[in-house]
């Protein structure tokens, strides 16, 4: 018997969130390879316990992203919504942990081409971002088209500073721009995928995706405004 149109969207649906959960955690396993997953074997320094704490964290969240999508997918979408719970916690370690994370880096005055007190409004805009998706996809749980389109766009949203150490170690290029770029083909090239597959652009696809890309040069504007300088300085000392 052959599927019905129906059975058929679902199923590619079913494929494109178990593709996006995965690539987010391939990306960011190879992001970090080097200098969490595989340390060891490159030889990089010993981390700290809060960096420790950070990397756990995003790993669970990745982990726990690729089971949610894989349990609706089964059918097992009563052991999704109990996960949900767990996720609520995660997602607010990821900015807790991720906001530290991102204060002591400008302390330390770590930035890939930008001056750290500027470069630090990227990765807690990052993290702005991802609540707000987050949040949002949470309210509006109920509406499974809704919710799923936005936790995937909140957790696609977490790889730029994965490529960014890819960009930085592979390449040798130390540029945000070209991270949000890569960052932006990754998540256009998933919303052109749904919305081929169901002959219209979702509505959560385009409004999430327009304040996700709305976002990127906003943070680095944002970064080189007075005020800006003056809270990050504030932050940091």
């Amino acid at each position: 018997m052959s599927a019905t149109p129906g059975t058929a969207r679902s199923l590619g649906e079913r494929r494109l969130y178990t593709a996006g959960a995965i690539l987010a955690a391939l990306v960011a396993f190879a992001g970090f390879a080097r200098t969490y997953y595989l340390k060891g074997s490159f030889g990089s320094p010993d981390l700290s316990p809060i960096l420790h704490a950070h990397g756990l964290v995003m790993t669970l969240w990745f982990v726990l992203f690729i089971a949610q999508a894989r349990l609706v997918a089964a059918g097992r979408t009563d052991i999704h919504r109990k996960l949900g719970m767990a996720g609520v916690v995660v997602a607010i370690l990821v900015v807790a942990l991720g906001s530290v994370i991102a204060v002591d880096g400008a302390r330390g005055g770590l930035s890939p081409g930008l001056p750290p007190l500027v470069f630090l409004a990227i990765p807690l805009g990052m993290l702005v971002v991802f609540a707000t998706l987050v949040g949002a996809a949470i309210v509006l749980r109920r509406r499974s088209d809704w919710h799923k389109r936005l936790m995937l766009l909140a957790t696609l949203g977490l790889i730029t500073p994965a490529i960014a150490r890819l960009s930085i170690h592979v390449l040798g290029i130390e540029s945000p721009p070209l991270f949000f770029a890569a960052t932006d083909a990754i998540v256009i090239a998933w919303v052109a995928w749904d919305t081929v597959r169901n002959r219209r652009l979702h509505p959560a696809f385009l409004w999430g995706t327009l304040f996700f890309l709305a976002s990127q040069p906003l943070r680095i504007a944002i970064g080189h405004t007075d005020a800006w300088q003056r809270f990050a300085a504030w932050l940091v000392g």
